[in-house]
């Protein structure tokens, strides 16, 4: 593997160290990948070279440090994501220092770029009054309106965690009698949440309308892709600002996808 490039590098970090050796989970690989196209597009702009064209000297330690300040506030992460963006990045180096030994003092220096510390908050959930008016936010007259809904729907009833709800494919959704959602969770572990007669048939409605394979994304960005984690948390906070008009206590709420989950309804 000597002398490969950077964009080289990173396929095969995907492929073979990810898929093939980790066996890592798709909610695990997407997280890796919205990294990697954060981190691709900051260097790119950085260096003033197309994305293809970047090399591992592109992405030193300083540009790695300069990068985990730009999404705290540029993008508004907190230091939990930052620190998860990193891991991310650590273990991409690790594999280019056992593959590109050349690399090695290159690669220390990142891996030795510190997780920052942060104070844990208590867990902040919703009460059923703040519940109803979060999920009457979104525009029901438009298509990613219903979508949003029944994102917000599944997400309070299953409590369902960011990464698994944003995983669920078609298939994952058995309706009928016993009407439950499939998903595999942390460890690999998959597990049947049941579902609520009102979820089961707002979730009917919305598969006659969302026409994909059974291996599409149940709740799909407008391109018809998975929605990435980032998509989740805006969407989120867009509707607990439109929700926060007609419930003020929710203007005080900082929620998060992870709310809905301590949140179920």
């Amino acid at each position: 593997m000597t002398g490969m490039t950077f964009p080289a590098l990173l396929q095969h970090f995907f492929t073979d160290r990810l898929c093939t050796q980790m066996e890592a989970s798709r909610h695990t690989i997407a997280g890796y990948r919205d990294t990697f196209r954060l981190l691709v597009r900051f260097a790119a702009g950085r260096s003033g070279k197309p994305p293809t064209r970047l090399g591992i000297a592109d992405l030193d330690a300083d540009v790695i440090c300069d990068f985990l300040i730009h999404i705290e506030t540029a993008r508004g992460n907190g230091a939990r994501s930052r620190n998860t963006r990193l891991a991310a990045i650590r273990s991409f180096f690790r594999y280019v220092a056992m593959n590109e030994p050349e690399w090695l003092l290159h690669c220390q220096r990142i891996l030795a770029l510190p997780d920052k510390r942060y104070v844990k908050r208590s867990v902040t959930f919703l009460d059923g009054p703040e519940i109803a008016a979060l999920l009457a936010a979104p525009d029901r007259s438009t298509w990613t309106g219903r979508r949003d809904h029944i994102l917000l729907l599944v997400a309070l009833q299953t409590g369902l965690r960011a990464s698994e709800l944003t995983g669920l494919r078609r298939r994952d959704v058995v309706l009928g009698t016993g009407a439950h959602v499939r998903c595999l969770g942390k460890g690999r572990k998959e597990r049947c949440t049941p579902l609520r007669r009102d979820t089961a048939k707002a979730l009917q409605n919305w598969l006659k309308e969302w026409r994909s394979d059974d291996d599409g994304p149940l709740l799909p960005s407008i391109r018809g892709e998975p929605l990435s984690r980032d998509a989740l948390e805006h969407l989120v906070r867009k509707h607990c600002l439109t929700a926060a008009r007609s419930c003020p206590s929710l203007a005080g709420k900082r929620v998060t996808p992870h709310t809905l989950r301590h949140s179920t309804a």
